[in-house]
Order: structure tokens, then C-alpha cells, then sequence
């Protein structure tokens, strides 16, 4: 779907200065939808550079982008590079492989940056198994208590590459049935794109050497509607 910026009147009233009539891709943020897995983040949007461009970038750098191609003929000049040539003061964006557009410096210092940043701005949803023991309970008198379960390990569920929010988590049985829910707030934590948490679901990992996985673990990311995939666990074991 594309949506025209008509005429200069618009424009004025939007207060821009505008040399030429813009055609601006409405790509999609990610609060919109499930786009699969070039999904991006809150706050980001589809570049558009060419058609299948959906490197996540701000809304302002998609709306310079529509604007560079919209003049880019008015940039190019016959010289040592071809009929493609910049003329003086402007550079080749190469957002992608042969990206000719003529922008100024800046900008392409702007692309090389979104591009080696695209990975951590889309909602892959990553989601990953570990597991914990609960320590001894400490009574505050020199003395702890323990139970008899709580070597046993259990199941944390991992994430990153989440939107900034509610993550509603859950374990389920093959079959469908509901095992374990919960929610979680995915934040900022160095080392981990986008959002990320981790949270301690108190199941039993009941793994062991020749029984398969009855279950599995998913994350649901409720700002875009992506799903993780699903991860195999073993839940339900009877422990004394």
C-alpha cells in the first residue's frame, strides 16, 4: 500500500519545504502485527531503500530514504564512475549491493549503521532453556533449611530480541494442554538485543537419557503478536 504526500500546499501546512512530491512505503512498525520474522521493534520501520528492503530503521530515516530516490536522476552526472556518477557533494548510499542513489555523507554513515544494526531491531524472538537449583532457606539464626527437592533442577525460560514490554510465557504438553504460565517484562540487559529476560518457572526439568520431551516452552511477544518457537522440555515427573 503507498501513501502519497500531495502537493506543496500539504506541505505548507505541515511546515516542510518540499522540492518535489514524495511516495513514501507504508511498511509496517512493530506494535502493527506479526510480519514474521522481519518483524521490527517498536519504534523501527521498514527502510524501503528498493522493493524487499526491510532493514528496521526510524521513521525519519525511512522518510529521507523516499526522499533521496525520489531526486536521485537530479544527482547523478556522466564522469569517472559512469553515467551514475555523484555530483560534487554527494556520495553513493549503498544501503545495499549497488545502491547508486546519490545521498551526502552522512547518510551513508547512517545506512552502514542501520545495516550492521538490523539483526538486534527485529522481533526473532529467541527463547532458551536453563535451569537452577533453589538454595538453602537462610532462618537468620546461623541455621538453613532445605527440602528434599531442591537439588532437583528446574526450568528458567531465556529470551532476547523481544519488543520492550509484556512477554506472556507458557508450557505446554504435546497434546496441548497447559502445563505452566507466566508473564514477563523483556528489558534492556548488556549482552542481549532488544528486550530480554529470563524467569524461573519453578517446573521440574524432568529430562532424562531415553525419554523424549512431552512438552514445550514458547513465548508470545504481545506488542507485535510473534510467536518463539517452540523449544522441547520434559515436565510432569512424579518426585518424592
Amino acid at each position: 500500500m503507498k501513501r502519497t504526500l500531495l502537493g506543496l500546499a500539504a506541505a505548507a501546512i505541515a511546515g516542510l519545504a518540499v522540492t518535489a512530491p514524495l511516495t513514501i512505503m507504508a511498511g509496517p512498525a512493530s506494535a502493527t502485527g506479526d510480519y514474521g520474522p522481519d518483524t521490527c521493534r517498536e519504534g523501527y520501520v521498514w527502510r524501503e531503500a528498493r522493493t524487499g528492503d526491510v532493514v528496521c530503521v526510524t521513521g525519519a530515516t525511512r522518510t529521507q530514504t523516499a526522499a533521496d530516490n525520489s531526486v536521485k536522476a537530479s544527482r547523478w552526472t556522466s564522469g569517472p564512475f559512469g553515467p551514475h556518477t555523484c555530483v560534487t557533494g554527494y556520495v553513493w548510499r549503498e544501503a545495499f549491493a549497488g545502491d547508486d542513489v546519490c545521498v551526502v555523507p552522512a547518510v551513508r554513515s547512517q545506512a552502514r549503521a542501520d545495516n550492521a544494526a538490523a539483526a538486534d531491531r527485529k522481533v526473532s524472538a529467541r527463547l532458551w532453556i536453563s535451569r537452577y537449583t533453589v538454595p538453602p532457606r537462610d532462618n537468620g539464626d546461623g541455621t538453613s533449611t532445605s527440602t528434599s527437592v531442591d537439588d532437583i533442577p528446574r526450568l528458567k525460560l531465556n529470551g532476547d530480541h523481544y519488543n520492550f514490554g509484556q512477554v506472556r510465557l507458557y508450557i505446554r504438553y504435546t497434546t496441548g494442554r497447559l502445563y505452566w504460565s507466566g508473564t514477563v517484562n523483556a528489558t534492556a540487559h548488556t549482552g542481549y538485543a532488544g528486550g530480554s529476560f529470563g524467569k524461573k518457572t519453578g517446573a521440574f526439568d524432568c529430562a532424562a537419557p531415553g525419554r523424549p520431551a512431552n512438552a514445550y516452552a514458547q513465548a508470545y511477544d504481545v506488542l507485535s503478536g510473534r510467536w518463539s518457537a517452540r523449544v522441547p522440555v520434559r515436565v510432569g515427573c512424579a518426585v518424592l
